[in-house]
């Protein structure tokens, strides 16, 4: 009858020093994404004229923005580039205000805290917030593109009485122009990304529509109809330029005929 095979013993010693050695490179990495993301955003308030002119229309919209309206955080498994706002939740009962890390707020959460405020345990607000996920950031463009973005729900936020957790079309309309004015969807990030290489005409506008639905699909209250709202909210634009061409048309002709 064949031996059994030995087994060597485990070295648990070993194992204890592999596992210190991975702990404390990633210690080392996060640290170093985070001195990364905030050069980035140091550079991003000093010489992006964008970002500058989105903080200077805070400003004049009467929202003067905290020093630590931008955040550089570790996201963990989350892929997001970053974000806008945290969920706050107001106690009905004790008024007591509890709020997360927005990074941090797993769509699990976001549901519960939605569920609570259907039950009308909770009142929910969305806290003017900006983080971006350090460790997703590719290059300093990237960032800045990101922070512009988030700037953009910052001022519509601000000039407007949106409410982007319970009102799915408030939601798609500052995606759309974060998405449009951002710069993320220009041609040459399209083409990075893989997504122009065989279809080029009107890759700016799908982008923007592509984009805004994922985000919309991430707040749960919109997730099942993203489509539908991010439609509904682009058609008024189609309907406004295709006014706009219209009366062109019309004032041309007018013109032919005085002629």
């Amino acid at each position: 009858m064949p031996s059994e095979p030995k087994h060597e013993p485990i070295d648990s010693a070993a194992i204890a020093a592999v596992t210190a050695e991975a702990k404390r490179k990633a210690v080392e990495k996060s640290a170093k994404d985070k001195e990364t993301c905030e050069k980035y955003v140091k550079k991003g308030l000093n010489r992006n004229v964008t970002v500058q002119f989105l903080y200077e229309r805070l400003l004049q919209l009467g929202c003067s923005p905290p020093e630590n309206l931008i955040r550089c955080l570790d996201c963990k498994d989350s892929q997001r580039g970053g974000g806008f706002g945290a969920v706050e939740e107001i106690d009905v009962a004790s008024k007591k205000i509890n709020k997360n890390d927005s990074c941090a707020q797993s769509k699990k959460e976001i549901d519960a805290l939605l569920a609570k405020q259907r039950d009308g345990g909770a009142t929910l607000r969305l806290v003017p917030e900006i983080y971006l996920c350090q460790q997703h950031l590719r290059d300093e463009t990237h960032a800045q593109e990101a922070m512009v973005h988030e700037l953009i729900h910052a001022v519509d936020m601000c000039r407007t009485k949106m409410d982007p957790i319970k009102n799915c079309i408030h939601l798609a309309c500052t995606e759309i122009r974060a998405e449009n004015l951002s710069g993320e969807c220009h041609w040459l990030r399209e083409m990075q990304n893989g997504r122009m290489l065989t279809n080029v005409v009107g890759h700016g506008a799908k982008c923007v529509k592509r984009r805004a639905q994922l985000s919309v699909k991430a707040n749960p209250n919109c997730a099942d109809k993203a489509e539908e709202y991010v439609d509904a909210a682009i058609k008024p634009k189609n309907m406004l330029m295709q006014h706009l061409k219209d009366a062109t048309k019309i004032h041309f002709r007018s013109i032919d005929t005085q002629t």
